[in-house]
């Protein structure tokens, strides 16, 4: 459900023309005549103690009828020719392609006699891979995914793709129009030859390869019997592991692992550090899997069929992670009696609980984020500590702590560390809210194991010293502290005119820890305003305890938090309702629907992306299933009863008071985001205008967007992320009055 992080960059000019957009509103609010969806009255289905829930808009669901599709274009004419309207759209174009202008590089990585490392030149849609023969040596273009599409719509999954043991076959996972579902395929490293091997029907999956370099471990659900693209909706079921030997058609593939019996679980699989053992985890939820582990060794590593699994943790209730093993003694990290999570050491021919050591135990104030073997002899440990990130050494025999690295307020992006279990050089990529990635490199040969800046991404014309990231404390309405980050210029004055954006995301024990925005960085030079982020509960910013007082039964906690925080920056002084709006993204966008629906009140302006609204139907569609874990499940009683209270779509209340309406909403979605379908929001926008009918105090608008060839967020072109901004900022400033800075 995680989803997007965007880039940016600002100018420095010494004039600057200020444009006061509140006079726009009342041009803009031309007559809204919004598409007008056919209801039907009929449609209802029968929940527990017989509440009977209508469900006009239920044909919404059919995103490739003809019906639907005409919707769609008509929704996008509608909202084009309202944004249009909006003065300086050229401007903020011109703006966000010199934010996004500058070249950036990822941490360099190596593999056989290669290094390798991402880079961007600014503006290309998706990032190139380079080959380099140093990690100092310019390099060349190894694969560039520009080139397989006109619009820069296909992406690689840079963080499952995989090299060979060997380094001389790269198995790159692509994804078209940003769909969860993947082809796979194969490039030599040193011919440059493109295999005619092509994995289909891909999807949550890692890619594993046998140390021989004969073949590599995927998941899918190669069952499905619709097309595997991302407009499709059917519930996925029936995920199997698989092994494909280069060289060979994907019919000839051996399915290694199912679980029958369990149709809902969706299964991974890697290969251990020895090469030995094949590493099994079924998923069984958001945030539950069990594990299993097949001996390759006792096979001779060929593999003819379903392989033996020998069960290590069976019970559900927690997470487990490999991390490394010395023959057969494995590392995991668990929150297996461990809100807070740690390391756990096994022997895998005798994995009954009593034997279990703690490797490192549980830190009681710092949740254990990541950990990564290095030099053989050390592993490193990423803490999140007050929702930032803190980097620990610690004895890979004995969990002894070693040293404690000096970091910034910031994230250190596990996808972004990269070691050889080997070698004694580990290197990262550290991002903040001001910071777009500094890569650090550390050498474990040379005590005492200083941190070094290996390479920097510079913004343009934008000096980070000007501005200042704090950290505050807030109570909720239950009396819970709630932290909450504040980012803004350091001459900004407290006095109640701030214009601030306010972001939240609050499930899946997804904690928000100091991310790189463009939107960001636009949002507190060009609006001289506030971004805030608030750390609620759901997310796992404070363990397991965090994200359980979030969740299920729990889950009003989440918008109360929020709430809150929105309450504490109008009492503070730092801003007002008109110059307050909030912004969320998938769960985030549940939580910006039930805040919209509680206190309409509160806000000046809603952006909503990718969201989850209709709550009694979310576990209809594709994987959407194994969130039951973090929702409960609508037909199961006690669930009904707390879901149907907070369901953005069945809790629309526009106010009958002549002096009060909704705050402007829009509604971001995508035609090909076949995680949260975007049925969600097109029966969430045309519900939202079917109560505003009989509500003539409602002048604020209800607008939607729907991306076409596009998905929940990930791989998304620049191209795209550029003019999806452009709009948004936009409908802000239509809508708020707040002011804007060209500088």
């Amino acid at each position: 459900m995680r989803i997007m992080i965007q880039k940016l960059l600002t100018i420095e000019i010494l004039t600057a023309v200020v444009i006061n957009y509140a006079y726009i509103q009342a041009d803009a609010n031309f007559t809204l005549t919004y598409p007008n969806p056919r209801r039907d009255e009929n449609v209802s289905d029968i929940y527990p103690k017989n509440t009977v829930v209508k469900d006009p808009y239920r044909w919404m669901e059919a995103l490739d009828s003809e019906e639907t599709r005409k919707l769609i274009e008509e929704e996008n004419a509608f909202t084009k020719s309202y944004l249009v309207k909006s003065p300086f759209r050229a401007e903020l174009e011109a703006r966000f392609k010199e934010l996004y202008n500058y070249p950036r590089y990822s941490q360099f990585f190596w593999k056989g006699k290669h290094y390798f490392s991402f880079q961007n030149t600014g503006l290309q849609d998706q990032n190139v891979l380079f080959i380099h023969d140093s990690p100092n040596s310019e390099g060349k273009v190894f694969f560039d995914p520009n080139t397989l599409s006109q619009d820069g719509t296909i992406a690689l999954e840079s963080q499952n793709s995989a090299f060979s043991e060997d380094g001389l076959i790269f198995a790159y996972m692509l994804s078209a129009n940003g769909s969860d579902w993947k082809t796979v395929q194969f490039k030599h490293v040193e011919q440059g030859d493109i295999y005619k091997d092509k994995l289909e029907k891909v999807k949550l999956s890692t890619l594993s390869w046998m140390h021989n370099n004969k073949g590599v471990f995927y998941s899918a659900y190669l069952d499905q019997k619709n097309k595997s693209e991302g407009s499709k909706t059917d519930i996925n079921k029936n995920h199997k592991l698989y092994y494909h030997v280069i060289g060979t058609e994907q019919s000839k593939d051996v399915m290694v692992a199912e679980f029958p019996n369990h149709p809902d679980y969706w299964i991974q699989g890697w290969v251990s550090y020895c090469g030995k053992y094949l590493v099994v985890s079924a998923n069984t939820g958001s945030d539950n899997n069990l594990i299993y582990i097949a001996d390759l060794e006792k096979i001779d590593y060929e593999i003819k069929g379903k392989l033996e699994l020998t069960p290590i943790f069976t019970e559900t209730g927690a997470k487990y992670n490999y991390i490394t093993n010395d023959g057969r003694n494995f590392i995991f990290k668990t929150n297996k009696d461990a809100d807070n999570f740690k390391l756990i050491s096994l022997d895998i021919g005798n994995p009954d609980p009593k034997t279990w050591k703690d490797l490192v135990p549980e830190n009681k104030t710092d949740v254990l984020f990541g950990a990564v073997p290095a030099f053989d002899k050390y592993i490193v440990l990423c803490y999140i500590q007050n929702v930032k990130n803190i980097l620990q050494l610690h004895d890979i025999k004995t969990g002894t702590l070693i040293k404690k690295f000096d970091l910034d307020i910031g994230t250190v992006y596990g996808s972004s560390f990269f070691n050889d279990r080997k070698s004694p050089i580990i290197i990262f990529r550290f991002n903040s809210f001001l910071t777009p990635g500094i890569i650090y490199r550390c050498d474990l040969s040379k005590p005492p194991f200083e941190l070094e800046v290996f390479r920097e991404n510079k913004l343009k014309n934008f000096d980070r010293q000007k501005y200042t990231t704090e950290q505050i404390f807030y109570k909720s309405k239950d009396g819970t502290e709630v932290p909450m980050y504040l980012t803004y210029k350091k001459s900004l004055q407290k006095n109640g005119n701030n214009p601030t954006l306010l972001y939240g995301y609050g499930g899946f024990s997804g904690g928000i820890s100091p991310f790189f925005s463009i939107n960001t960085i636009a949002f507190i030079s060009n609006f001289e305003g506030i971004f805030a982020v608030a750390n609620i509960r759901g997310g796992g910013e404070y363990g397991e305890k965090w994200h359980r007082a979030g969740k299920l039964d729990k889950k009003q906690n989440s918008f109360d938090d929020f709430q809150a925080a929105a309450e504490y920056l109008i009492a503070e002084n730092y801003t007002k309702t008109q110059s307050l709006i909030i912004y969320g993204a998938s769960n985030g966008g549940l939580l910006m629907g039930a805040c919209l629906n509680q206190r309409p009140d509160l806000f000046g302006a809603i952006i909503s992306e990718v969201g989850v609204y209709d709550m009694l139907r979310f576990d209809k569609f594709t994987i959407g299933y194994n969130w039951i874990t973090e929702y409960g499940s609508p037909s199961n009683e006690k669930d009904f009863e707390y879901i149907f209270k907070y369901s953005p779509l069945h809790n629309v209340r526009i106010p009958n008071d002549t002096n009060k309406q909704y705050p402007a909403t829009m509604l971001l979605t995508s035609d090909h985001d076949d995680r949260v379908v975007p049925s969600h929001s097109l029966k969430f926008i045309s519900t939202l205008r079917y109560e505003a009918k009989t509500h003539p105090n409602q002048k604020n608008p209800f607008i939607i967007r729907i991306e076409a060839n596009a998905g929940h967020g990930g791989g998304v072109s620049i191209e795209k992320a550029i003019a999806r901004l452009v709009d948004q900022n936009c409908f802000i400033i239509m809508n708020t009055g707040i002011k804007f800075h060209i500088q």
